[in-house]
């Protein structure tokens, strides 16, 4: 039997094998490699829609795999140093919840940061596991949240000594690492596990010079977007465990789900994208990190923009930055980062990651151009020249601590009412409103809605934030619990 390698990859060969043999379908998927279906095939092309084919012996089983997609989840597990890796087509999403519902059950106790995604929180009304909230500090300029402090982590693990894990986001959707290595350590010491939401830290594990990845911190799992900076296709990511973690009941938790259809042009997507990293990782995250500070230099000779990166270092709630992500601040231009980021779509046909009240993401990752930065930083230039205004009046703060009352499953299954938004001060919400991306909520089921997230949601309306997640389309009309 051969010896795997990095070179390998499983899935993507099992592929090809099976391309040749030109086997006639009389399965499933019903477009029949798109003669079924023309336009679909004259969209994709002959050479996707032909690999768009179903779990078969010769390509294994994403439910119970046993040959190829084994090889290739312990290639992905070799080359991420973990124990174990699992191939995930629902998103980090379905790899986010399933970390959660592996490690707490109905009523027991997760300690968190608020600004996590909404994937974290559905999992706990999944599970009516109890949220036990480490609030991040403000940068009180940027007015974005930081990562958790040592202190307010210990002190919560103290209060709440039967909790059962600890979730980390490494890093936040700006950049801020916590002390992941630090915080392993403390909550292993009390008897907790530790979950690693790394949906933007895929290169941390082949780039030099970047933050620690959770696996060489030593955290228990982590969930890992390959899609995001890895360069798979939209959708697939990697769930990662460590060696205490035991690996079946994990593929169990999964299997609760995540689909019994896994696409193939995920699943080899992730393979060949893993071996593209343990391959070329470490030379094209180089690059990356080298178009990352061009044009952060660049963008701060402009003026009045700020973007940010390893100055804001503080040695606790911001251990460290990961340089690739270009995270700006814009309120001194007298923009929100939504206002900007409207400008760059609809006047320089420039798609960046997101904007929120006062900063705007752009993505640097192994596809970027040097000429596209350049595009890029000429049009945050005009930007400036063109629409600056005074930047009185406007909101600074984005994160609002919340208030929980009740637990998001309690919250989200209690019998409701539906009144409208500015109406519902002082009520507890049971549903949730964000603006995606980056998909942080605003409010979650269980919290009490206060004057400052009613005119924080009345603000970001206005500025044109995409608003999501309430029952009502229109976000004019709030769920709250009935007579709380």
């Amino acid at each position: 039997m051969k010896t795997l390698t990095q070179n390998d990859a499983p899935i993507y060969d099992a592929l090809k094998q099976f391309q040749k043999k030109r086997v006639v379908p009389f399965d499933v998927p019903g477009h029949k490699r798109g003669k079924g279906n023309p336009e679909l095939k004259e969209l994709l092309g002959e050479q996707c829609v032909s690999n768009d084919v179903n779990s078969m012996k010769p390509l294994d089983n994403l439910c119970h795999p046993v040959s190829v997609i084994r090889d290739a989840e312990k290639l992905a597990a070799e080359a991420f140093g973990a124990a174990n890796a699992f191939f995930m087509v629902g998103g980090t999403t379905s790899a986010v919840q399933s970390m959660i519902l592996s490690v707490c059950k109905r009523g027991e106790k997760i300690i968190l940061p608020r600004n996590v995604h909404r994937s974290v929180i559905n999992a706990m009304i999944l599970n009516g596991a109890h949220p036990v909230y480490v609030n991040p500090d403000v940068d009180t300029r940027l007015g974005i949240p930081l990562g958790m402090k040592l202190s307010q982590l210990e002190k919560a693990m103290e209060e709440n000594p039967d909790a059962k894990a600890v979730l980390v986001n490494n890093p936040t959707y700006y950049g801020i690492c916590s002390d992941l290595r630090s915080i392993v350590k403390l909550a292993h010491a009390h008897g907790m596990m530790v979950l690693a939401d790394e949906a933007h830290g895929t290169h941390f594990y082949f780039g030099e010079n970047l933050p620690i990845s959770a696996m060489a911190a030593g955290a228990d799992m982590a969930s890992v977007s390959m899609h995001k900076s890895g360069g798979s296709l939209t959708q697939s990511s990697f769930l990662l465990t460590g060696p205490n973690v035991n690996a079946g009941y994990v593929r169990q938790i999964i299997n609760l789900t995540q689909t019994t259809s896994g696409s193939y042009l995920l699943l080899s997507s992730l393979d060949i994208s893993r071996r593209n990293l343990a391959i070329r990782g470490k030379e094209e995250f180089f690059k990356v990190i080298g178009k990352a500070r061009y044009a952060r230099e660049e963008i701060n000779q402009i003026g009045d923009y700020y973007a940010y990166s390893k100055e804001l270092i503080n040695g606790d709630s911001i251990f460290d930055f990961d340089e690739t992500k270009l995270s700006v601040y814009t309120l001194d231009i007298g923009l929100a980062g939504i206002e900007v980021y409207d400008l760059l779509r609809d006047e320089y046909d420039i798609q960046i990651e997101f904007g929120d009240i006062g900063n705007i993401l752009a993505y640097i990752s192994i596809g970027d151009q040097q000429k596209n930065i350049e595009r890029l930083v000429g049009a945050l230039a005009e930007i400036r020249r063109r629409f600056r205004k005074d930047k009185a009046g406007m909101l600074t703060q984005e994160y609002l601590a919340p208030k929980v009352v009740v637990t998001p499953q309690e919250a989200f299954y209690a019998e409701k009412e539906s009144l409208p938004m500015m109406e519902t001060k002082g009520r507890i919400c049971s549903e949730f409103v964000m603006c995606y991306p980056p998909g942080i909520p605003i409010l979650a089921p269980g919290e009490e809605i206060t004057a400052d997230i009613l005119q924080y949601i009345q603000y970001a309306k206005e500025k044109g934030c995409s608003m999501t997640g309430t029952e009502d389309p229109a976000i004019e009309r709030l769920n709250v619990l009935k007579g709380v």
